[in-house]
């Protein structure tokens, strides 16, 4: 079936995760990727590889030798698309970085995945994955932990897969604007710069102490241990249908009105921990299996906390796609990750597993061969573009954080996005602050028909709907896509929901620790114990940018065609490609990557070291091991193997402070870092504020608050943050003018169609 990126060339550089996995986005839409790997193959040798390199053709190059060199060079002039994640510079220094390789191709989209920036004074440093997210606080134990704290090493790789997806959003973008005047141009998403964005609240300060974001504090949940010893994940953000739960477990003899009883809960500390004593008492009562159906059957939200071997296995994951089966010519029968951005046109596929390596050679050269690249030529570009998006209209429905995260980054990319909130919907807009910068906020009853009737009009002009209602609920409103493109056949329609939109748990509710304790998160990270949720919230804000990647595509298809089409993301398919290093089943398959709140690393030359007042992260490889022994202090090092040398280097690192120890690493080009155990004092971090990662803007009534900034970085339409989050409901009037009803506006307000006061910045 036809994919989105039919007939567009990609040629991937890339090396262990953020480029492999930015490839694999590619091609998993029809892309035609052609990877280039050293000679020896990856550098790193790892059956992922069969996950990221599914869909690709293989060639090897050694880029040291001329003819070779040559080959890469005239690879890139046919090609659409540059991949690569190298450390700035190296791709300069052999000839084929993105400012020589889009002169001499200038309809060339060039994508680098770097650790840290081009501009970064750490750009040398290189950026493994550990690097990078020790520099970002990702191991952080709470947001206001100091340097002596012991760090906590997640193995889910975030900074490698957001620098993937923001890397392939920004590529989807930039293929947009190709389309309409035929230039390509130079992107970067570094690893850190990546990292901001899956902090979220995590860096969101609010300096004014009298307004304080209570819109997502649950009743009462977490993990709770079962009579059979498993975990389930229960209640927290949302609380859905929580009353029916109340009823269906049995204990409607509790306090029920002070069980839900949200205001009362979070003032009082006795009554809240009598209630989570209770709730641990209760759920000793029943399996973990009893629990989820019961659970289910109420409507409400939670999971048992399965390993991410058994969520294989579940029926879910297989029906709804995110498992799939691959006849992998190395390991054979092989279940990988499904596709993680869904179209109803245009769907991605899985159109042949991973390559041999070099197996395309005769193929490709042929192909260079049979057209020739004519070497291009500078071109005289005239940039009058102000962003990618410009002239596109979305109109957001979305709630919390997934859905509005993709809402928020087509603004960024420079549509004109119409927040529209309901006005009955308790009395905040959950984390408005954060989500909804760069949009325009209205307060409108979708469940009256007067306001049903302003969204038909707002939609007479637009090109995007987004929505992340619960299964069926958007249609109880007559707002479903089969409604909406009765009115709008070319309108892109976007949904994103917690499993998916097929399968038996399609219609089930779920946030983000629900993704997180189904498909194995919770106990990668918690470990053989008690589960525990990961660092930050990456399903939302990964299902974010998965759901803006298909519907830049599908807006790439509409330019084509003239055709609209339905799309969807999951936090659940999120999930999956979020753990794609170990997410792989099949023969002889070990489980056995690093999990616990005890883990530091992933090896003795991947992990954090305690040194003098702090902790350093250490990122090597084996062929580092000469290099890190002419180190001050590390002198024998490189004798030592297994529990020797991670001792060895225990023992080395305690003898000195954190900055001693980044100054002489990174000047010997091993990577290193000090683990910043902090993410407040990250976002005041000179460097980051100057780059827009952490901005400090005037909010409409409540003062100066601090966000993170958007990270992708294009050269010819540049992402931009947009104005900070308006009260919600300030944007209504001008709205409504737009659509000729500024005359009903007060008409509106008194009757509760449109609200503008009342409804607090969450």
């Amino acid at each position: 079936m036809a994919g989105a990126l039919d007939g567009v060339k990609v040629v991937d550089f890339g090396q262990y995760i953020a480029g492999p996995l930015a490839g694999m986005l590619l091609a998993d839409q029809g892309a035609d990727v052609i990877k280039i790997d050293p000679p020896g193959g990856p550098m790193w040798q790892t059956p992922a590889n069969s996950t990221w390199n599914r869909g690709k053709r293989s060639i090897v190059l050694d880029l040291k030798q001329v003819d070779d060199l040559s080959t890469a060079k005239d690879l890139i002039g046919g090609a659409d698309v540059v991949v690569e994640n190298f450390r700035p510079g190296v791709m300069d220094r052999i000839g084929l970085g993105p400012k020589a390789m889009t002169e001499a191709n200038p309809s060339l989209i060039y994508c680098s995945l770097p650790g840290f920036a081009s501009d970064d004074p750490r750009a040398r440093v290189p950026g493994w994955e550990g690097v990078i997210g020790a520099a970002s606080a990702t191991y952080r134990r709470d947001n206001h932990g100091d340097a002596g704290d012991r760090p906590i090493y997640t193995a889910v790789p975030i900074a490698s897969s957001y620098s993937a997806f923001q890397g392939v959003v920004s590529i989807a973008m930039a293929l947009n604007v190709r389309q309409r005047d035929g230039y390509g141009q130079i992107i970067e998403v570094p690893m850190y710069d990546a990292m901001f964005p899956s902090l979220g609240h995590h860096g969101l300060t609010v300096h004014d102490p009298n307004h304080v974001d209570r819109s997502l504090r649950g009743i009462w949940g977490g993990h709770f241990q079962c009579k059979d010893g498993r975990y389930v994940r229960f209640g927290g953000t949302g609380n859905q249908n929580f009353r029916q739960f109340v009823e269906a477990a049995g204990i409607a003899s509790w306090d029920a009105e002070n069980l839900t009883n949200l205001e009362r809960l979070l003032d009082d500390k006795v009554l809240a921990s009598e209630v989570q004593k209770r709730a641990k008492e209760l759920f000793l009562t029943r399996t973990a299996q009893e629990w989820e159906d019961l659970i289910a059957e109420a409507g409400s939200e939670g999971s048992i906390c399965r390993t991410s071997q058994e969520w294989f296995e579940h029926p879910h994951a297989r029906e709804s796609k995110m498992v799939v089966e691959v006849d992998d010519p190395s390991y054979g029968r092989m279940l990988q990750p499904g596709i993680a951005a869904r179209m109803s046109l245009t769907p991605g596929s899985i159109r042949r597993p991973a390559p041999g390596l070099d197996q395309h050679r005769e193929e490709i050269l042929g192909e260079l061969k049979a057209k020739p690249s004519d070497g291009g030529g500078a071109a005289d570009i005239k940039d009058n573009l102000r962003s990618a998006l410009a002239g596109v209209k979305v109109l957001d429905l979305c709630i919390i954080l997934a859905g509005p995260t993709l809402g928020r980054t087509m603004a960024e990319f420079g549509a004109d996005v119409i927040k529209i909130d309901n006005p009955a919907r308790d009395s905040t807009v959950a984390r408005h602050n954060e989500i909804n910068r760069g949009k325009r906020s209205i307060l409108l009853d979708l469940k009256s028909g007067e306001g049903r009737e302003i969204f038909w009009k707002l939609l007479e002009d637009a090109d995007v709907v987004a929505e992340n209602y619960r299964a069926g609920k958007i249609e109880q409103l007559g707002l479903g896509y089969e409604e909406v493109r009765k009115r709008r056949p070319d309108i892109v329609y976007a949904s994103l929901n917690a499993y998916g939109h097929i399968g038996p748990w399609a219609g089930r509710p779920g946030h983000e620790q629900f993704a997180q304790a189904a498909t194995g998160m919770d106990r990668r990270f918690g470990g053989d114990n008690e589960p525990m949720t990961q660092p930050n919230p990456v399903n939302d804000y990964g299902t974010g940018y998965m759901g803006s990647y298909a519907v830049a595509l599908a807006l790439l298809h509409r330019q084509r065609t003239g055709q609209g089409q339905y799309v969807d993301a999951a936090l659940a398919y999120t999930a999956m490609t979020l753990q794609s290093p170990y997410m792989q089943q099949f023969e002889g398959k070990q489980w056995d990557e690093p999990k616990g709140q005890d883990a530091l690393g992933s090896s003795p030359l991947h992990r954090a070291y305690q040194v003098k007042g702090g902790w350093v992260f250490l990122g090597a490889s084996e062929t580092d091991l000469e290099r890190l022994a002419s180190v001050p202090g590390m002198s024998g090092i490189d004798r030592q193997r297994g529990d020797g040398l991670e001792h060895g280097l225990e023992e080395r690192f305690l003898s000195e402070d954190a900055n001693t120890w980044v100054d002489r690493l990174t000047t010997a080009e091993v990577g290193a870092h000090q683990v910043v155990m902090n993410s407040h004092s990250l976002m005041t971090i000179p460097w980051v504020k100057d780059h827009g990662l952490s901005m400090t803007r005037d909010h409409q009534e409540i003062g100066p608050v601090t966000t993170c900034g958007p990270a992708p970085r294009l050269s010819r339409t540049p992402v931009q943050p947009g104005q900070p989050a308006p009260k919600p409901g300030a944007d209504a009037l001008e709205i409504l003018q737009t659509v000729s009803m500024g005359e009903q506006f007060d008409d509106l307000v008194q009757r509760g169609i449109v609200r503008i006061d009342g409804v607090a910045a969450g």
